[in-house]
């Protein structure tokens, strides 16, 4: 059966308290065209942020002056600013490892000790010096695009990587000059981070400025090995390179981008590249300036069992070992050092099985435990070294909230700061005195306040405004539950039930999945509330569950370490103790359940509906991984080991190798341009259901990469999964 057929009545749009499908498709969601990218001034007198008065995707730049409680235009992108169609290839790809929808002002920075904002809009970069000052472009795209522009922290100068080499141009004005040289034409670049490390280690950048702003640290990137993978834009009128994209995928077991690390002068001259050589295989995860100008970098091993923060001697690159990390399970990287004034640094371990802080001084011996106990430390949000004290995020209060504390540099007793339930995504002023306080919760949209961070009381409101589509769509949250798996884990759960007139159950059931390591769906956060596929589901009269099984984040090094070597497994078991639960309950009706996802999710809903055929007869799969061995290094060998050593566990987490334990309906969903988790995933399961001769629905998207952006194919892609689960379950 084609999914373009419907069974599914059309009148379900018109029924009493149903959604229209074009809200379930819209971004932002209700509620969340909120201050996003908030950053204070150097001086922390003023407060920026993006924002969308129409509350749309389309943002500008706005400044907020907590003396007079005024909000002002700080910038306007001239001609609309960036579109999704005005972007080049290189700035669509990062946007994609970015998970970035928004247009307009993008994205923008202060420098760290001047009053000088870089504002780069449609490719071209704009710099402004303080608000009330004009607007002025700096630099023109021309025809090889401008890729991550950063200002130096004195705001003198401003570098950006331009056809694979690095380019500084003076703040002022004048003509950008090229400081390396020797990538352009050979397929290597400078200063440009590589696939893996975009997409799977968040490292985003690959130069990073001197504390100085006079030496600039870079990564050349050689791919030239990788073998290409090419994507054909098979939905274009035209066909040949126009139509093509070619990439350098490392898929997991072959060769990696080989990337060294150097450092040049900001006038240029030749670059003194350090000894980042193990005798094996490592990845360059982060690169840090410490105290004194002294260059760090956190290397890591190829299976990511050890890793090794190590400084360097800028003259002549020398190594030294500050401190190694090593572990059976894997090392998740993180963005909590902290340089500090004395050459030391804070840094962020989960040698407990928690992620936790701890302090070191300039030679990498340990001085203070900061953190402890059975929960782990989400971020560092500010550290006041004359007052002596760290402020972080952590999840003290429980797995399923995020608060700010403060504990003393030195060690001691930590102090919670906020206290109303639910997540603070908190960012603090430079003197550490006050913080903007984004607060959100199940039942609570989002707001922004400026609050003292002595005691966290309010000092002023920059957005607390009710969005009339929240009351519009009469959104109920969800109820949060836990229940134990059948080996006596809690696990915590979240469940949208049907409207009162469809009576009290059992109903029919679809589970909301996503499962996979550092993803947590289950919150008290009002993400919960504003999910919306579940949201319309409820309302046409199914329950809607989501767990979160082992392997998902923020529980602890065992919790998500329960994967190792085999995924797809006891992650289903979860799943299935959840089904196991709502019936139990008199909530799911165990004839009628179904499953989907997508990414991991989509995985993760083809494995349910494989794997626990008795419980699972829907599934709609999307951009899913259908065998680890065609994704990539980084991301695949750190929870499955290398394919050499672990063949049967590849082989076992492979959907193909369970296809014959599928009685239900199953629909594939995939973009073909997909260059994250490529079409050829799906393709190779559709392979294995032919041989099986098992029965499958399609639904592809010509002009969609690993994330669905465009409204028409949302809105389309929405009507068909509804139909799909309308029809068969």
């Amino acid at each position: 059966m084609s999914v373009t057929e419907t069974d599914a009545p059309k009148a379900l749009e018109a029924a009493e308290g149903t959604l229209a499908v074009e809200e379930v498709a819209r971004h932002p969601l209700p509620g969340m065209a909120i201050p996003d990218q908030v950053a204070f001034s150097p001086d922390d007198r003023l407060i920026t942020y993006l924002k969308s008065p129409e509350r749309s995707l389309v943002r500008q730049l706005f400044v907020f002056d907590p003396q007079t409680g005024k909000e002002n235009l700080f910038v306007s992108p001239p001609d609309g600013g960036t579109t999704e169609e005005n972007v080049s290839l290189a700035e669509a790809l990062r946007r994609e490892r970015l998970r970035q929808r928004e247009i307009g002002v993008t994205t923008y920075a202060w420098a760290n000790r001047a009053s000088r904002v870089l504002v780069p809009i449609k490719g071209d970069l704009y710099v402004q010096d303080g608000p009330g000052a004009p607007l002025r472009k700096l630099v023109a795209s021309g025809g090889a695009p401008i890729l991550d522009p950063q200002l130096s922290p004195d705001g003198a100068f401003v570098a950006f990587v331009r056809d694979a080499e690095l380019y500084v141009v003076d703040a002022a004005g004048g003509s950008p000059r090229q400081i390396t040289s020797g990538a352009r034409g050979t397929g290597k670049t400078h200063g440009l981070a590589e696939y893996v490390a975009q997409e799977e280690m968040s490292r985003h950048h690959g130069y990073w400025w001197s504390p100085d702003g006079k030496w600039i640290a870079f990564a050349e990137v050689d791919e030239t090995h990788i073998p290409i993978y090419r994507i054909v834009h098979q939905g274009k009128a035209t066909t040949g390179v126009e139509a093509e994209e070619d990439h350098h995928y490392p898929f997991t077991g072959k060769e990696n981008a080989r990337v060294r690390l150097g450092v040049v002068s900001v006038s240029g001259g030749e670059p003194v590249w350090v000894d980042t050589s193990y005798g094996e295989e490592v990845y360059l995860a982060r690169v840090h300036w410490l105290a004194g100008g002294r260059l760090a970098a956190e290397l890591q091993n190829r299976v990511q069992t050890w890793l090794e923060l190590v400084s360097f001697d800028r003259a002549t690159g020398a190594r030294t070992r500050l401190l190694r990390e090593e572990t059976n399970v894997w090392i998740n990287l993180h963005d909590l050092l902290r340089p500090l004034a004395d050459g030391g640094f804070l840094w962020a371990s989960e040698r407990t099985g928690y992620r936790h802080l701890y302090r070191y001084d300039h030679e990498g011996t340990l001085v203070a435990e900061l953190t402890r106990g059975a929960w782990m430390v989400d971020d560092v949000r500010g550290v006041d070294e004359k007052g002596g004290f760290v402020y972080f995020t952590a999840t003290a209060a429980g797995p399923l909230e995020s608060h700010l504390y403060a504990v003393p540099l030195d060690g001691g007793e930590m102090r919670r700061i906020t206290t109303e339930p639910g997540m603070h995504v908190v960012t603090c002023d430079r003197a550490c005195r006050r913080f903007v306080d984004v607060h959100h919760a199940n039942d609570r949209p989002p707001t922004v306040k400026l609050r003292s961070i002595e005691d966290g009381a309010v000092l002023a409101t920059i957005h607390d405004e009710p969005d009339p589509r929240i009351t519009a769509l009469g959104l109920t949250p969800p109820e949060i539950v836990s229940f134990p798996s059948r080996d006596g884990e809690t696990l915590y759960g979240a469940l949208y039930r049907p409207p009162a007139h469809f009576g009290k159950g059992p109903f029919p059931t679809i589970v909301y999945v996503y499962g996979g390591p550092h993803v947590q769906l289950v919150t008290n956060g009002w993400n919960m509330t504003v999910t919306m596929r579940p949201q319309w589901l409820r309302s046409l009269g199914y329950l809607v569950f989501m767990v979160d099984n082992r392997g998902s984040a923020r529980r602890g090094l065992a919790f998500e370490g329960a994967i190792k070597h085999r995924m797809g497994s006891i992650e289903v078991d979860d799943q299935v103790d959840g089904v196991r639960f709502l019936v139990s309950q008199g909530l799911a009706d165990p004839t009628r359940v179904g499953v989907y996802g997508w990414s991991y999710g989509g995985y993760m809903a083809a494995m349910c509906l494989a794997r626990a055929p008795e419980t699972f007869k829907v599934a709609v799969s999307g951009a899913p991984v259908t065998h680890w061995d065609g994704y990539d290094t980084h991301y695949t060998e750190r929870y499955m080991g290398m394919p050499s050593e672990n063949m049967r566990g590849y082989e076992d987490s492979s959907v193909m190798r369970h296809v014959d334990g599928i009685r239900g309906k199953l629909m594939l969903v995939h973009g073909l341009i997909d260059e994250n988790v490529h079409f050829r995933h799906t393709a190779r399961l559709i392979n294995a259901m032919i041989a099986a001769r098992k029965p499958y629905d399609l639904l592809l998207f010509p002009d969609e990469r690993h994330m669905p952006r465009r409204p028409p194919d949302r809105i389309y892609m929405e009507e068909l999964i509804r139909d799909y689960f309308v029809r068969n379950l």
